[in-house]
């Protein structure tokens, strides 16, 4: 249980981080995506190499991590570009929301790469969320729709993604390499689109660009530690806090209410999640101290 707290504390600064990434994001205006994901990385990739250099950590990779390293790279490289967009386009905590569908997909890509046997609650639990996905989406025929089923894209990345920072947490590698190799690998794949796409920003973009990188930083570094203290079926209802952050942003600074099909889809997805925590972690560990109480008592 001590590793499943360390874990909750960090995926809720990590939310905090993030959501307040999401509305940096915003608030830079209309600068390219891609433009905003590698600045994103790059401040991301310099505080991964300050916090190596003042730990005296080697700039190592663990033997037969690298293919694990890549496939969360990958994954998270897509599911950054498509949550950025998606920010750009719609709400701040639709976009939130539809990103934090990542846990849902991580419980299927870990069945397929950690072998973790999802039960029939978890696959009750992923249907409910696609519910509430629709809900919050409302696809349509128009291209209003695309957004945030890109959106939703977003989510499916990172929670690809996920699953192999759990597989490399399993295997012992530094969060903080994880981390490194992640910015580094998303700073050369936008690199190209910064060069030939550069857009001239203002003195107030370029400072909301690094606070972007600085709360994406740490997002990343949590969100990390997260996964490797415990797996997703355990901390992942604790994700969702992000959701209440970006609302929060949103309203005070953007001026953005949810509908209410959005706020239904956020209830649907958050209160399946709610109900899966405690039939499986929660309930469970009251059992086991009642128990105990009752051992004690005899």
């Amino acid at each position: 249980m001590e590793k499943s707290k360390k874990g909750i504390v960090c995926i809720l600064l990590s939310a905090f981080c993030f959501s307040l990434m999401s509305l940096f994001i915003r608030l830079a205006g209309d600068v390219p995506t891609m433009q905003k994901c590698f600045f994103r990385n790059l401040v991301a990739m310099l505080i991964a190499i300050a916090a190596l250099v003042k730990a005296h950590q080697p700039f190592r990779i663990g033997k037969g991590n690298l293919k694990y390293l890549l496939c969360r790279a990958i994954g998270g490289t897509c599911g950054l570009i498509c949550n950025f967009y998606a920010v750009d386009h719609i709400s701040i905590s639709d976009a939130s929301m539809l990103n934090k569908l990542s846990p849902f997909f991580a419980i299927i890509c870990s069945f397929f790469v950690l072998k973790e046997v999802a039960g029939k609650l978890d696959w009750v639990t992923v249907i409910a969320a696609f519910v509430g996905m629709l809900l919050v989406v409302k696809p349509t025929m128009s291209m209003e729709t695309v957004p945030a089923l890109i959106g939703a894209l977003g989510g499916f990345g990172a929670g690809f993604a996920y699953t192999f920072v759990r597989k490399l947490g399993q295997r012992g590698e530094n969060s903080m390499i994880i981390v490194l190799f992640f910015s580094a690998f998303s700073c050369a794949v936008t690199l190209p689109f910064f060069v030939f796409q550069y857009q001239p920003m203002s003195g107030l973009q370029w400072l909301f660009l690094i606070c972007t990188g600085i709360s994406a930083a740490g997002g990343q570094i949590f969100i990390t530690k997260a996964y490797s203290y415990a797996p997703a079926r355990e901390i992942s209802v604790y994700d969702f806090s992000i959701v209440l952050f970006t609302a929060l942003w949103g309203f005070l600074f953007l001026d953005q209410i949810p509908d209410y099909l959005s706020v239904i889809g956020y209830v649907v997805i958050i209160g399946t999640s709610v109900v899966k925590w405690y039939i499986t972690i929660e309930r469970p560990h009251r059992q086991e101290i009642h128990r105990e109480h009752e051992l004690n008592d005899r």
